[in-house]
């Protein structure tokens, strides 16, 4: 969470949130979300330890401790009522894959809305709404996922 004025602290949660998820780092990620909610395409996950566990169940990570990915999240629309201390925003992400066997792949694109409010001075996610427009090809990426 941060300290800084909303204008700045919840674009810096969403690159965050990028950042920990391509480092590999679920229980970083987690955190982010001790209160909050993470809906996605399976059951909503909700806490740390709920979304920590999610993200272990769902994404591969490969020797170096990453899933060899990297979030680009775009067209990037926040809202900020710094007097009420709330926030929404909403982006474009699309997620690349490289893997020795593969090239660099764009293997899903879609949008984020999210919710944050203002605790104790700090900015937080409150909810993360992802939905996924373009699948590619995400077996080495998602578990359970075929040809």
């Amino acid at each position: 969470m941060s300290t800084a004025m909303g204008a700045t602290a919840v674009p810096n949660l969403i690159a965050r949130y990028a950042e920990l998820v391509d480092s590999g780092d679920f229980a970083g990620v987690g955190e982010l979300f001790a209160d909050a909610v993470f809906i996605g395409s399976g059951e909503p996950a909700e806490g740390a330890a709920a979304v920590e566990r999610m993200l272990r169940d769902t994404v591969i990570r490969y020797e170096d401790g990453t899933p060899r990915t990297h979030h680009a999240v775009s067209n990037l629309a926040v809202e900020v009522d710094e007097e009420s201390g709330v926030a929404t925003a909403r982006s474009y992400v699309t997620v690349f894959q490289a893997l020795p066997e593969s090239p660099l792949q764009a293997i899903a694109a879609g949008r984020y809305e999210d919710r944050f409010a203002r605790r104790g001075g700090r900015w937080g996610f409150v909810e993360r709404r992802v939905r996924i427009h373009l699948v590619g090809d995400v077996r080495a990426h998602l578990r359970g996922w075929s040809a």
